[in-house]
């Protein structure tokens, strides 16, 4: 009687880097697909940083003339340029959802989901596709506001850090998008909820004013937010306010963890 020989665990532990390499660019490979749609409608990037300039311009000026908000001895148009590139962020983000919903109804997302690649390779090329897309609305805040007067750092790694802050912010924010949108299935129910929770998540977050100048149940809401976490690191690296970077970090990623395990699962239901 022949015994089957069993491969040394060393080949075990081989493997799972070829896996994890396989895994990341899997990842990258869809993220790709989905910014080469940019080439069909450039635009997109122009009219998508037409709002947060505006937030900057018109907003940002006229608080600071009558300074009803008190940053401390931070201009009020400086605390305020972080708040707006987070901002910038959400909103590409949180309706990202409706792209996968037009997927299903073409055909396409049935096709993705045959491939051998995992549903999480497929939801994280699209979160991080949103947050690459993110980057060049940001660029034009810091431009902007450059232009205004804002004392921001210039250093190379810290805009980089910044990227990064704004890559995974805007991975959860799409995450969250495609998981509403696993569970409503419909273009125009994801669009009425994006709208309804949008604003809730700016104005309960650190963008437009502190978090000491809440009430307490905001408060309490604000500390759950992962957008407040995104608003510190961008205000601790651009304007060089104390926060605390780990924590910051900490959050966005395990968000952004999080949000592609939740919208993966929910995937099937949408190809049904």
């Amino acid at each position: 009687m022949s015994v089957a020989r069993v491969a040394p665990p060393s080949a075990w532990v081989e493997s799972r880097p070829r896996a994890a390499l396989r895994l990341v660019s899997r990842i990258g490979t869809f993220c790709l697909v989905e910014l080469q749609k940019l080439r069909h409608d450039r635009t997109e990037l122009v009219t998508r940083a037409i709002q947060p300039v505006l937030w900057l311009v018109i907003f940002g000026q006229t608080f600071s003339r009558i300074r009803a908000i008190p940053t401390g001895n931070v201009p009020y148009l400086d605390y305020l340029a972080p708040g707006i590139i987070a901002q910038s962020a959400l909103f590409v983000a949180i309706f990202y959802g409706i792209q996968i919903i037009w997927e299903r109804d073409a055909g396409i997302l049935t096709k993705l989901l045959v491939t051998p690649s995992p549903r999480s390779a497929l939801v994280a090329g699209k979160a991080f596709a949103a947050g690459v897309r993110t980057i060049s609305q940001a660029i034009v805040v810091l431009i902007v506001a450059a232009l205004l007067g804002v004392s921001m750092t210039w250093n190379p790694l810290k805009i980089l850090a910044v990227f990064a802050v704004v890559v995974l912010g805007a991975a959860f924010f799409s995450c969250l998008s495609m998981t509403i949108a696993g569970l409503v299935l419909r273009r125009d129910r994801l669009m009425g909820i994006g709208q309804a929770i949008t604003m809730p998540l700016f104005f309960a977050s650190n963008a437009l004013y502190p978090v000491s100048l809440m009430p307490g149940w905001l408060q309490a809401l604000s500390h759950a937010n992962p957008l407040t976490y995104e608003v510190s690191a961008l205000r601790g690296l651009l304007i060089g306010t104390p926060t605390n970077y780990w924590l910051d970090f900490a959050v966005l990623i395990v968000a952004a963890i999080a949000g592609i395990c939740a919208a993966s699962s929910l995937l099937s239901r949408l190809a049904r």
